[in-house]
């Protein structure tokens, strides 16, 4: 009877040091997925904060068109301080558009943690915001001495 115990206490020892291995390797894989899952949401945060910034420069551009089509069309429709406020607005928006659009893209809040994917180079931003802010208000002065 006691060899039938020392066999059983053996397997069970056995069982016992085989789950403790099994859990073991879970818990570094579970960590492993956990910081896989953080770096993840990094990368997510860069490519959501870029496509913020490409909405930005979407509605800035839109608002300088639209500014140079309102001055054009409605020119000869409405009284001419109604063409030219319109058209002064909006180029003032398409202004504010391309500050906003970079002043987002450097003011993110945490920082996230290293992501993977590279972001968007801040001087390239600044560059191209700052000459489409540039030409709005060429535009807008523009319209203020015709």
């Amino acid at each position: 009877m006691a060899q039938g115990t020392d066999e059983r206490a053996a397997q069970a020892q056995e069982k016992l040091a085989s789950s403790a291995r099994t859990l073991k390797t879970s818990a570094v894989a579970q960590e492993d997925s956990a910081d896989r899952r953080t770096e993840l949401a990094a990368d997510r945060t860069i490519l959501a904060a870029e496509r913020t910034y490409a909405a930005w420069m979407r509605t800035g551009l839109a608002a300088l068109a639209s500014g140079i089509g309102a001055k054009a069309l409605l020119g000869d429709t409405v009284p001419a301080w109604m063409a030219s406020g319109t058209a002064g607005v909006l180029e003032l928006f398409a202004v504010f558009c391309f500050f906003a659009g970079v002043w987002r893209q450097f003011d993110q809040g945490a920082p996230p943690p290293r992501p993977d994917v590279r972001a968007l180079p801040s001087w390239l931003l600044v560059f191209f915001n700052g000459f489409l802010a540039l030409v709005a208000l060429v535009v807008l002065v523009g319209f203020v001495l015709s």
